[in-house]
């Protein structure tokens, strides 16, 4: 009977010695997600993490990787705050056992987010982050964005030489992301010989602008910078048209989402703001387009676009390192990230950086109504705005 019963318990243990292995049958791998998935900013994290999860269903129904390991994206609400990105890669990294991480959505999360992940050695790229000192963290992080450094570069040239703005006000709110681009566009623009004749803050979550713009509408400027969320530009726009300010307003990145021209369709024409480049209508990017809108019911944005591009190369990464090694290493996911050479995304050839930024350059866009109109490509060498045919 004991004999019985001790080979019962050891078949048993030897059976469950595999779900504590961190693995059991390898046949799924995790890839996290941070980003806001509720509250104000919300629908950054559900377009982009949309982007992630379309590519996901592709590759697992061809297989998934080396065809037997599905790919399961677990999904993280920041909610935009960086000590809740903290607690999601917590989870991701020692509950999760994650590869790697899409993501973080927001500047001020990937730059908590950004720290961890380099002390323990998790690949992380970010489709949104644009900060210019993001990458600066370590050498596990990348993005699949331009940086704030070449679009505040693009910015206050673009200002200064093609508009004809001499004197700027600036009204943004007091997170890494507008603060980012307000210095990196105030940096260029003084280095003309432009002037920022006023600058105005808020803090995130504001509702009422009133009191800065009527201090901007007194200082008489040539044209108001708005480098912000689609939340507060949205508020800041209705609030100028209702104090009766006709000041052309500029913007980033942020006026890309395609949400502001819900949250505000009134009063977005005229804008001109530099964001992503203009994809051309290669096949590969209508294919995209029109799956991803046939699958969600809604068009994605350019960084979903950039998290569909950075879901796919981590997908060919995670290819070669098995192939190479039979695991999933962390430190060959990185390495073999870094290395990639001219990869055809949906936005066109994907290369990297020594610092992990992406190479690329800005678009600049005149919104007609609530139709963003694309007035071409630039980029700054030597301190001269140089347009691109891309």
């Amino acid at each position: 009977m004991r004999k019985i019963l001790f080979t019962v318990l050891l078949v048993v243990v030897v059976s469950i010695i595999p779900l504590f292995a961190g693995g059991s049958k390898e046949d799924s791998v995790k890839v996290g997600f941070i980003g806001p998935m509720t509250g104000d900013h919300s629908n950054y994290g559900d377009l982009i993490s949309k982007g992630a999860l379309l590519a996901i269903e592709e590759k697992n129904a061809q297989g998934g990787i080396a065809g037997k390991f599905k790919i399961d994206l677990v999904v993280e609400d920041s909610e935009g705050d960086p000590q809740k990105g903290l607690a999601g890669i917590e989870k991701l990294s020692s509950s999760d056992k994650i590869v790697a991480l899409i993501g973080p959505v927001f500047t001020g999360v990937a730059f908590a987010v950004g720290e961890r992940v380099q002390d323990e050695g998790i690949l992380m790229v970010t489709p949104s982050g644009t900060h210019k000192d993001i990458t600066n963290i370590g050498n596990y992080v990348f993005r699949t964005v331009a940086s704030d450094g070449l679009q505040g570069e693009v910015s206050g040239h673009y200002y200064y030489e093609k508009l004809g703005v001499r004197n700027l006000a600036i009204l943004y709110i007091k997170n890494d992301y507008s603060q980012g681009l307000y210095e990196g566009t105030k940096e260029s623009f003084e280095s003309r010989g432009g002037k920022i004749i006023i600058t105005e803050t808020a803090q995130m979550g504001d509702k009422d602008f009133k009191t800065q713009l009527t201090k901007i509408r007194a200082a008489n400027p040539d044209a108001i910078y708005i480098p912000n969320y689609t939340a507060e530009m949205a508020q800041i726009l209705e609030q100028a048209y209702q104090l009766g300010m006709n000041i052309p307003f500029l913007s980033g990145d942020g006026f890309s989402n395609p949400l502001i021209y819900s949250l505000a369709p009134d009063y977005t024409d005229g804008v001109i703001y530099v964001g992503p480049t203009e994809v051309k209508e290669s096949s590969s990017f209508k294919k995209f387009v029109a799956d991803y809108t046939a699958k969600w019911g809604f068009a994605p944005d350019s960084f979903a676009t950039n998290a569909y591009d950075a879901s796919y190369i981590l997908f060919e990464t995670l290819e070669k390192v098995y192939a190479k090694t039979g695991k999933f290493d962390r430190k060959a996911i990185r390495d073999t990230f870094a290395a990639t050479k001219d990869f055809q995304g949906v936005t066109g050839t994907i290369n990297f950086a020594e610092n992990g930024d992406l190479v690329a350059y800005q678009g600049v866009y005149r919104v007609e109504g609530i139709t963003p109109k694309y007035l071409g490509a630039y980029t700054v060498v030597d301190g001269k705005l140089i347009e691109v045919d891309l």
